[in-house]
């Protein structure tokens, strides 16, 4: 079954949505899933720790219609969890650094996935630009030499390829920084920073007003973790 026959265009040419969160789509991805399954790569459950950005006092981008930085990517975040359980079986033991709406430290964060071991840390973000035209995905990785430096890369366009391919962003490439989230754990494990889209942009911004665009962004970045761990990297 090709991804094609499991998505739907919206009204927007640039993005694509899940269609099977209604009707007999469900049925369909959830036999899609469980085949990939069959070829995952058996072993040790893998730790994820998912870390949406922002949160309490610090919005984040404030976007179109006022959407908030800290509200899309915690949504997104709690969707990740939910499909893991439920279209992946619990494949992954999936963390995250705040379930609410409330404001963690960036040395927090990184403290976490430290004490958790974590195989892999996915920090998510929404982008801002004065330019009301910029768009797109992008996804960061330590501009540090690490251990784990190579790992993170390929973990990046894994993402990034989902993000582009099966939704439809555009995508402005693997990028590299010294954020601190992404400075303090990439000695520890692949670390990514992920910004979904701008929050400036209309169409980008309004894709999140739906919930079904934000359970097709959880599974997007599901898939991309599942094809990085199944490369057997």
């Amino acid at each position: 079954m090709n991804w094609h026959q499991i998505v739907w265009k919206s009204e927007k040419p640039m993005l694509i949505t899940l269609k099977f969160w209604k009707g007999p789509g469900l049925k369909n991805v959830s036999f899609w899933i469980s085949l990939l399954q069959f070829c995952f790569v058996f072993g040790q459950q893998k730790t994820i720790v998912i870390d949406p950005g922002h949160g309490g006092t610090d919005s984040g981008a404030v976007g179109i219609n006022d959407i908030l930085e800290k509200d899309v990517v915690l949504n997104v975040a709690k969707e990740i969890t939910v499909l893991n359980k439920t279209l992946f079986d619990d494949r992954f033991a999936i963390y995250s650094t705040r379930y609410t709406d409330t404001l963690i430290s960036l040395k927090d964060r990184g403290r976490l996935a430290r004490a958790l071991k974590t195989d892999v840390f996915v920090s998510l973000h929404c982008n801002y630009s004065d330019n009301p035209n910029a768009r797109g995905v992008e996804v960061y990785v330590s501009n540090r030499k690490a251990k784990y430096s190579i790992e993170a890369t390929w973990l990046a366009y894994n993402i990034q390829a989902n993000l582009n391919r099966k939704l439809g962003f555009e995508s402005r490439g693997v990028k590299f920084a010294n954020f601190q989230v992404l400075r303090e754990t990439v000695a520890h494990g692949p670390t990514v920073l992920v910004e979904m889209g701008f929050m400036t942009n209309t169409d980008e911004a309004g894709y999140y007003l739906k919930p079904k665009n934000i359970r097709a962004m959880a599974l997007a970045i599901l898939m991309g973790l599942y094809n990085y761990f199944n490369a057997g990297l």
